[in-house]
C-alpha cells in the first residue's frame, strides 16, 4: 500500500456566534430513538467561551448549588475536551490516535519561536504565503497590511506543548457500480494543541492502493473495506454523541447564566458567595 499524498493546512482564526443551547438540544430530545438526528457542529471556541462565561457567573456570584454545576462543566472541559473536540468532527481518539499527546521537541522551533508549518507541508505553505505576498505587494498594495493580517498566525504551536494528531474517514468507502472495490480514499487529519484546547491544523491525504508487483492501482482487500465500513460506522456513533455531550454543557452554562447574572432582578453579589466557597 503506497501513499501519494495531496494534502493542505490552515490555521483557524473564525468564530460563530453561540446558538441558544436549550433549543438544538429540544429538537434533539424529539427525535425518534431509531432515527438519530446529528447536532449541528458546536461553536468552534466553544471550549475557551463556555470557561469565559463560567468565570463571569462565578465572578457576579453563585450559590453553592450553583459553584457545583460550574465546577461539573470545568471538570468536563478539562478531562475530555480531546474526546469531545474531535469526536464532534468523528474522529476516533480511543486508542487510535497518530500522535497522542506528543510533546513538541524544541528542535522543531524555528527562528521566530514556534513550530512553523513547514512541519506539516513545507511546499504547501511557502507556496501559499508567496501567493498571498504578491496581492500585498503587487495586486491590492493599498490593503496590503491587510492581507499580511491574513498570514499572521493566530495560536502557533511552541515549545513545550504537547499535539495530539487524529485521523478519519473522510466518506464511506463503497464498491462502485460494476462491484469493484475502491483502489483509493481520502483522511482528514487534525491536529490538537493542548496548551491552547483547540485545532492548529487540519491536513487531508489522498491514499492510493497501489499493487507493486503488477505496477498500477489496485482495489482494497475485502478485509480492509469490511474494517473501514466498521471504522464508519463508530466515526458517526462518536461524532452524534459528541455533539450532544458538548450542547448539554452548553445548555448547562446558559441556565447558570439565567439563574445569576441574566435573571431579571440579578444583582452582583459582592462577596457573600466567595466566603460560602470552601
Amino acid at each position: 500500500m503506497s501513499a501519494l499524498n495531496t494534502s493542505s493546512s490552515r490555521l483557524l482564526v473564525s468564530c460563530r456566534l453561540l446558538p441558544r443551547a436549550a433549543s438544538i438540544l429540544s429538537r434533539l430530545l424529539v427525535q425518534k430513538p431509531q432515527q438519530p438526528i446529528l447536532p449541528p457542529p458546536p461553536p468552534q471556541r466553544w471550549i475557551s467561551d463556555l470557561q469565559a462565561r463560567i468565570g463571569k457567573c462565578i465572578t457576579f456570584g453563585c450559590s453553592a448549588s450553583q459553584v457545583q454545576q460550574a465546577a461539573g462543566v470545568l471538570r468536563t472541559i478539562a478531562t475530555e475536551w480531546r474526546e469531545l473536540l474531535a469526536g464532534s468532527e468523528g474522529f476516533l481518539t480511543d486508542g487510535r490516535g497518530g500522535l497522542d499527546g506528543r510533546g513538541v521537541a524544541w528542535g522543531e522551533m524555528d527562528s521566530f519561536g514556534h513550530v512553523n508549518n513547514v512541519n506539516y507541508y513545507r511546499y504547501a505553505e511557502t507556496a501559499r504565503v508567496n501567493w498571498i505576498t504578491h496581492f500585498a505587494v503587487h495586486t491590492d498594495p493599498t490593503h496590503g497590511e491587510e492581507w499580511k493580517e491574513l498570514m499572521t498566525p493566530r495560536s502557533p504551536l511552541v515549545y513545550p506543548d504537547k499535539i495530539s494528531v487524529y485521523h478519519k474517514l473522510r466518506s464511506k468507502p463503497l464498491p462502485d457500480s460494476q462491484g469493484n472495490n475502491p483502489s483509493s480514499f481520502v483522511l482528514d487529519c487534525i491536529v490538537l494543541s493542548h496548551q491552547h484546547r483547540r485545532v492548529s491544523a487540519r491536513l487531508e491525504e489522498d491514499i492510493v492502493v497501489y499493487d507493486y508487483r503488477a505496477s498500477t492501482k489496485t482495489g482494497m482487500p475485502r478485509f480492509v473495506l469490511d474494517a473501514f465500513e466498521r471504522t464508519w460506522q463508530l466515526q458517526e456513533q462518536v461524532a452524534l454523541e459528541a455533539r450532544r455531550r458538548i450542547w448539554e454543557l452548553i445548555a448547562t452554562v446558559e441556565r447558570l447564566e439565567k439563574e445569576t447574572w441574566d435573571r431579571p432582578d440579578a444583582v452582583e453579589d459582592m462577596g457573600y458567595a466567595m466566603k460560602k466557597m470552601p
